[in-house]
């Protein structure tokens, strides 16, 4: 059982509801909103609603009608991308047990440092980039969370690995979740290049009685 309360989180947004429905049409307003969200983003541009609105040929209303706000839009965007960065590193993952959760969290983590998207963001608007990826309310840190998790109860299930009596899979999740947060927004926190390969040790330490 988990002994934390779960955050709320902002109401869903018709992005949201297009990204887990399999019958949405790929031409969908949302969609279409996303893929440019996207592709902007990649180009190390400022997320600008605005310009947004105008480059898909509608007002600012009908764009925010489908995206929520900026910071709603920014936290489904970069969930997006990371929950599709997480699924497929799983599935090339061939280890098992803790090995699995380390190695798929350490290449995650690579990825999101060696991101140019990312880097960009981070670089131009740390505080809020943050606020939006660790405050729970913003919807981003709990389905982190929550993927890890998973993975956890997947090898706990196969039986590849075990916790110690009165760790939670939750807890362990959620401590894994910042000790990979607090390398790859090294020079957020400390001035010091980010690095991923420095978490290992301490995740094996960690995973060790696993």
């Amino acid at each position: 059982m988990r002994n934390a309360a779960r955050p709320v989180t902002p109401r869903a947004t018709k992005l949201q509801a297009a990204l887990t429905d399999p019958g949405e049409p790929e031409d969908s307003g949302p969609l279409r909103a996303l893929r440019l969200g996207i592709s902007n983003f990649m180009a190390k541009e400022r997320i600008d609603m605005s310009a947004m609105a105008r480059q898909l040929d509608i007002n600012r209303a009908t764009l925010y009608r489908w995206v929520g706000s900026r910071e709603q839009f920014l936290v489904e965007m970069i969930w997006h991308m990371t929950s599709a960065s997480l699924d497929r590193l799983d599935r090339e993952c061939d280890s098992t047990g803790p090995d699995r959760i380390i190695d798929v969290t350490i290449e995650f983590s690579e990825e999101v440092i060696g991101n140019p998207g990312m880097k960009h963001w981070l670089a131009t608007e740390g505080e809020a980039a943050m606020s939006l990826l660790t405050r729970a309310g913003s919807g981003y840190q709990p389905r982190l969370i929550a993927w890890v998790e998973d993975s956890i109860e997947r090898q706990l299930a196969a039986g590849n690995m075990d916790l110690p009596e009165g760790v939670e899979p939750y807890e362990l999740a959620y401590v894994i979740e910042r000790v990979m947060g607090g390398y790859i927004y090294l020079d957020l926190i400390t001035g010091e290049e980010p690095d991923a390969r420095r978490a290992e040790p301490l995740l094996r330490m960690l995973l060790s009685s696993s």
